[in-house]
């Protein structure tokens, strides 16, 4: 193989692995959705073991519509391909934009931060203990993806992006480790990169240890990550992976978003099951292919 098709081989499979976590995020958004605010005993009432994307729940979504995690997301994403890059002001404008049409859910602390950044045109709240939930977390995969190449933008724009509505370490600490994780996997660093990254997330902050597993899947980022964490790497494939965690009820959507993209990000798009792709929102799914080629465009041009 020559040394051109080598390079493109590797940005085949780079955009495979990218592609898997954006819409791994997305399929397990919709999937949990369903279930969210439930306990599993609840869900292993109404559902049996929940594998069906169904829509429903307590937004009474349709099959494969998705939640404010992807919505978000989606809403980060465009302002940086407009923007050429990260773009703090650009990405507030973007949350507004998405705030003010009406989506379907508002977390507290997004809405908290975008109508303070509404108000005062601040882009940093202050430090709050009431910060630490999943909300900055959640949406930080196409920043993740635009800086593949150039670890110190990606660090710095994470924190200025989660600070626009969280501002609390332990929220700052989640969501640079997991976009670590899914930057690892999607340049093909493999379950053993990512585990790496997890270590040191617990290292630096053992609030974050999951084994034993707590068993607490709330909007708590510590909940979330030990929710998600101990399910990717106990399991061995997208399905098992998703489906284990968004059984678990509470926070289904937004820890089923989180361990899709891990999942998606290790095991590529044909990891995730076709009958999950297939009843996922057209429209989401196209926007999601598209912003991802974008992405990782401006993550080369970032990187050179």
């Amino acid at each position: 193989m020559t040394a051109a098709a080598l390079r493109g081989h590797r940005a085949d499979e780079v955009h495979e692995r990218a592609l898997g976590a954006y819409l791994g995020f997305a399929v397990g958004d919709a999937l949990g959705a369903t279930v969210a605010f439930m306990t599993p005993v609840e869900i292993q009432h109404a559902y049996g073991m929940h594998r069906d994307m169904v829509g429903g729940g307590w937004l009474k979504l349709k099959p494969g519509q998705t939640t404010d995690d992807t919505q978000m997301a989606l809403a980060l994403g465009q302002s940086l391909i407009d923007s050429g890059g990260w773009n703090a002001t650009a990405a507030a404008d973007a949350f507004v934009a998405w705030f003010r049409a009406g989506p379907v859910d508002v977390g507290n602390t997004c809405r908290r931060g975008i109508q303070r950044y509404m108000t005062d045109g601040t882009l940093a709240g202050s430090p709050q203990e009431g910060n630490a939930g999943n909300g900055a977390c959640m949406r930080n995969l196409p920043l993740a993806l635009a800086t593949l190449d150039d670890d110190g933008a990606f660090s710095r724009a994470s924190l200025e992006q989660c600070h626009i509505t969280h501002h609390h370490p332990l929220s700052d600490a989640a969501t640079l480790a997991l976009g670590r994780m899914t930057r690892t996997l999607v340049q093909g660093g493999g379950i053993k990169g990512c585990r790496a990254e997890a270590n040191r997330l617990i290292s630096d902050f053992p609030a974050f240890r999951f084994d034993p597993y707590p068993k607490r899947a709330s909007g708590y980022i510590v909940d979330t990550v030990q929710t998600v964490l101990h399910s990717f790497f106990r399991t061995d494939g997208f399905e098992s992976c998703v489906t284990e965690v968004v059984n678990r009820g509470e926070d289904a959507d937004t820890n089923g978003a989180l361990a899709g993209m891990l999942a998606g990000a290790a095991y590529g798009v044909a990891g995730i099951p076709g009958y999950w792709l297939k009843k996922l929102d057209k429209g989401i799914r196209r926007r999601i292919e598209t912003q991802t080629e974008a992405l990782l465009a401006l993550a080369q041009r970032s990187g050179k």
